[in-house]
């Protein structure tokens, strides 16, 4: 150990599924274009159910109310060099702004079955991708209140420190 705080990026990732398909977003990354569930990262300062609803919001005009906790996932690609942390939510879609502009680099919304991921060119953007729908198609499913979300009072700190 080199005494280095490793610190992989936290992701959320919403899956959500309407009669045998599932909402994904095409969008561009790296340079390709790729298959995602609406996902990003976490930002300062929210929960992780907020990112969650937050993300997929910006990424697809549909507002995410998250039911479960399909899974959490750590994923470091070969030649990255960096890994991440994604906690992937079930749930269900609300209401729909088809006015609402969509975030940069995404192209567009996209509901495709199991078998459309698996097709020849899907160009998932990770192996997070089909994971997450199959531990959802398998029935997994965790308890919200699997997730804390803890706010330490500044007199709190002050004890630790």
């Amino acid at each position: 150990m080199t005494g280095m705080v490793w610190k992989p990026d936290v992701t959320v990732a919403a899956v959500t599924e309407r009669d045998g398909r599932f909402l994904l977003v095409e969008e561009r990354a790296s340079g390709r274009v790729v298959l995602n569930q609406p996902a990003g990262h976490l930002e300062d300062g929210e929960s992780l159910l907020e990112a969650v609803v937050r993300e997929t919001l910006e990424e697809t005009a549909w507002r995410f109310q998250p039911e479960s906790v399909v899974g959490v996932y750590l994923w470091r690609p070969a030649q990255q060099g960096r890994s991440f942390l994604r906690i992937a939510f079930s749930g269900g879609l609300l209401e729909h702004d088809p006015s609402r502009r969509l975030d940069r680099g995404i192209i567009r919304t996209r509901w495709l079955t199991r078998d459309d991921l698996l097709a020849p060119g899907a160009r998932l953007r990770s192996p997070l991708v089909l994971q997450c729908v199959d531990d959802y198609v398998a029935g997994v499913r965790h308890p919200l209140s699997l997730i804390n979300h803890l706010v330490a009072e500044p007199t709190a700190l002050a004890a630790l420190g």
